[in-house]
């Protein structure tokens, strides 16, 4: 039997941030939710049940939680650091698909998200 491709993803992580263009959003600060879905060959460690054959889930979370303490205006600048910062940390990683939602943003409509949506490869 041979796969013909693996993922590993995080889905639905939530963080208190400070994200956004209107001054009073780096203050005040949001809700934002986080999906990603990461491709890389983990073959090893579905044969030999070893973390060492793959990526670590709460190794994923630790980038995306750092990353996400820092401000910036604009989710389409924090998913560009994210990606950066994965495809830095986790050589195996050979595509991310990003996508951030800020929840309820302050634009003067009835919103339940906004965000952004990036798929990156090597």
């Amino acid at each position: 039997m041979k796969a013909t491709s693996m993922y590993i993803y995080l889905e639905g992580a939530r963080f208190f941030a400070h994200h956004g263009v209107d001054p009073q959003e780096t203050i005040v600060g949001a809700n934002f939710i986080i999906d990603l879905r990461l491709r890389t060959d983990f073959t090893h460690a579905a044969q030999t049940d070893e973390l060492k054959g793959t990526v670590s889930y709460a190794d994923i979370y630790a980038v995306v939680k750092k990353e996400m303490k820092t401000p910036s205006k604009l989710l389409e600048h924090v998913c560009e650091r994210i990606g950066q910062r994965l495809f830095n940390d986790f050589p195996t990683i050979q595509e991310i698909i990003i996508r951030l939602s800020k929840e309820n943003p302050p634009m003067g409509s009835d919103c339940r998200n906004v965000g952004a949506e990036v798929h990156y490869t090597r």
